[in-house]
């Protein structure tokens, strides 16, 4: 039996994957290092950890550079650096791929986030981004606002491995799978082999926390005080029984007969915000087969460090789970307004960041110019 809490996730079917990506990360070997010694089996990007990237110390000088010297425009300045990284990632998880058949080694790079309302934007956007990073190992990430779910079904129609983002609530996550198993159904009308297309559905669980405790702390009673840092665990772990659920039907039977594997859920925002919990709160608490955990370093080094995890966190919690959701509900919280507003702020935040990106590297672009 290990010691190392990182190995005693992935031995209980948890999938580590590192939210964050650079290209100093590529090229000093850190990330490789994680993988070597943290138990890293993938990587998730976004717009902000890109912002992040891009916009600290030198590593894309020279590619911006080049791409203004090119008269590249910032969108493809843009696209170039953040698909050359994703693609070099998937380069160095490609063994990690073989060895787990395609399941992880994944890395995923996002949509634009300002298609998020535009389905046939997404589509096209998806495809650009797969076909121009080129390898197996890419998952292309999709929000999962209503317009998003019918750009989901079309990319995996195409064999197009997808990681859906920005999930909040059990209802739309309902959506997810179904818009998940539509797009299987009709790749494999579409002659794709189903057991090459994978996916992913990135289920947000810090965020409702902060937001609901903010709500609990306005209510300010000993019973709404008790219920703070309970919700998002609790939302989680009552995703997992409708992922339990709907891939035990007889719809995903057919799917699986023909080679189709299950899109596995995946705990996002997963870093703790709150100093008053413990900061592997989401780790140790949503342990369970098949299931992915995208950390920030700084949760990853918490995790390997001090994380104690007893197994399966999940299964058997689901009365608990609705017992903490219909508490809050009595309280006056509203499930529905938390996770409308939070899918609101979670996509601001992104077009946000992307929006700083562009300027900045308009910036960088007009300084190289003028330097040439």
């Amino acid at each position: 039996m290990t010691s190392i809490p990182t190995q005693q996730l992935s031995d209980a079917g948890v999938s580590i994957w590192l939210d964050d990506l650079s290209r100093t990360r590529l090229d000093t070997g850190t990330l490789q290092k994680l993988i070597d010694e943290k138990n890293v089996v993938g990587v998730t990007t976004n717009p902000s950890i890109f912002h992040a990237a891009i916009t600290s110390g030198t590593d894309y000088d020279a590619t911006i550079a080049a791409q203004a010297a090119a008269g590249a425009s910032v969108e493809e300045t843009i696209f170039e650096i953040t698909t050359t990284d994703v693609a070099d990632a998937c380069d160095l998880f490609a063994p990690v791929a073989a060895a787990t058949n395609g399941v992880d080694g994944r890395v995923s790079i996002e949509v634009d986030p300002r298609l998020a309302w535009d389905t046939a934007g997404t589509i096209a956007e998806a495809k650009h981004l797969y076909a121009k990073v080129n390898k197996d190992n890419v998952h292309i990430k999709i929000p999962a606002t209503l317009e998003g779910l019918e750009a989901i079904t079309a990319t995996l129609a195409e064999g197009i491995s997808v990681n859906v983002t920005l999930i909040f609530s059990l209802e739309r996550y309902r959506a997810v799978i179904n818009a998940f198993q539509s797009g299987l159904e009709q790749a494999k009308e579409n002659g794709h082999d189903l057991s090459k297309i994978h996916s992913v559905a990135s289920f947000f669980v810090s965020r409702v926390d902060s937001e609901i405790d903010k709500r609990l702390d306005a209510i300010g009673t000993d019973e709404a005080k008790a219920l703070k840092g309970k919700a998002g665990v609790a939302n989680a772990r009552l995703a997992y029984q409708v992922y339990e659920e709907l891939f035990s039907t007889e719809r995903w039977a057919v799917l699986a007969e023909a080679g189709a594997l299950p899109q596995r859920p995946l705990w996002a925002s997963t870093g703790v915000k709150d100093p008053a919990y413990p900061d592997t709160l989401y780790v140790t608490e949503l342990v369970a087969a098949g299931v992915v955990n995208t950390m920030p370093e700084k949760t990853l080094d918490a995790t390997f460090d001090h994380g104690v995890v007893t197994g399966d966190t999940i299964t058997g919690t689901y009365d608990e789970a609705n017992e903490t959701l219909n508490a809050l509900e009595a309280l006056g919280v509203s499930y529905n307004d938390v996770v409308t507003l939070l899918e609101t702020e979670g996509l601001e935040k992104f077009v946000g960041s992307w929006k700083e990106l562009l300027a900045d590297v308009e910036g960088a672009l007009a300084t190289a110019r003028k330097a040439s």
